[in-house]
């Protein structure tokens, strides 16, 4: 392949032109802008040019520009007179800045102008007091109703703790009505030659429990039915194959009387029946049932449930009344 020529080069004033590498200027590439580049740019050259401000800030700016004029005297500005027309005739008819109206020696009269409150809101002239007064008797309302509730609580409170402190005092009543009256019946069997046993404590009543005395009936079935419950227990724990009610063909009158079962019988039987009499005493107030047994204790046996002590006789002298209060 024949080789090339050269290429020419070009005279200028017979001398050859040489690159001036001093001042040459050399031009950056071309960098594409993001999406994100080109949003920030146009935030900035907008804030640059200044930007329209927004409902908030214009309401802020026209408060601020209200409350500095609105805190500012008339009376400080001594072009004001002339510019101001109620001022300029206030002026004719003999008003003079820093000094009330009227007569001179009208004494505690006001010197600046009444102040000025703005109403922001839409509703009505007087609504504000409205809320206020409504507000405060709500308020006086609930601290009412919460000190009422306090009232309610503590007098509820004292009112059980009282009603238990007597339920106390009959279940003791009943106690005591019940230990005299089964003396008086040992009396009256000792008059009569029978036999008694003394000195035990016997936890069933073998008499009905409808012909013992209201007044401690409650308690003695009370007692029944946990001695009752106790022996079904037992039971059950000997033998769980044979219940309190099974009947053995081979247990005589004496087998059934040593192991209780006549006694549980009859308790069983009027465990089902009804009480109205019972119920009728039980739905009294504890206060009226310990009245009828310190009335019955009295009446039958001279004996004061508060004094603690059996009189000689009827008119149980020294006695301060029937009542706890009495004794106090």
């Amino acid at each position: 392949m024949p080789a090339q020529d050269p290429a020419p080069q070009i005279e200028v004033g017979g001398e050859e032109e040489e690159d001036d590498y001093m001042n040459m200027t050399i031009a950056e590439p071309a960098v594409k802008e993001t999406p994100a580049q080109r949003r920030l740019r146009l935030i900035r050259e907008r804030d640059e040019r200044g930007r329209t401000k927004s409902k908030s800030e214009i309401a802020a700016d026209e408060r601020a520009a209200r409350d500095a004029a609105l805190s500012k005297s008339l009376l400080s500005d001594p072009s004001a007179s002339s510019s101001n027309k109620g001022l300029a005739m206030m002026a004719k008819m003999g008003f003079k800045p820093g000094k009330a109206l009227g007569k001179e020696d009208n004494v505690g009269a006001r010197t600046e102008p009444v102040g000025i409150s703005m109403k922001e809101d839409r509703g009505g002239i007087g609504l504000d007091t409205e809320k206020k007064r409504k507000f405060r008797e709500e308020a006086e309302g609930e601290a009412k109703r919460v000190k009422a509730e306090e009232g309610d609580y503590r007098e509820r409170v004292r009112r059980e703790r009282e009603e238990v402190r007597l339920e106390g005092m009959v279940g003791a009543a009943m106690r005591v009505a019940e230990r005299m009256d089964g003396e008086r019946g040992e009396g009256a069997a000792l008059e009569r030659g029978d036999v008694v046993e003394s000195g035990r404590k016997r936890t069933v009543s073998t008499k009905p429990l409808k012909q013992i005395n209201v007044l401690w009936r409650g308690l003695v079935k009370h007692r029944e039915e946990k001695e009752r419950n106790r022996r079904t227990e037992y039971d059950l724990h000997q033998s769980l194959s044979r219940l309190p009610t099974y009947k053995d063909p081979d247990e005589d009158a004496e087998d059934k009387r040593a192991l209780g079962k006549n006694v549980l019988q009859h308790i069983f039987v009027e465990d089902l029946e009804e009480d109205e009499e019972l119920d009728a005493f039980k739905a009294l107030d504890p206060a009226e049932r310990l009245h009828k047994l310190v009335l019955h204790l009295r009446d039958e046996y001279n004996y004061c449930f508060f004094c603690k002590f059996t009189y000689p006789d009827k008119e149980m002298e020294g006695c301060p009344g029937l009542t706890e209060e009495d004794h106090d």
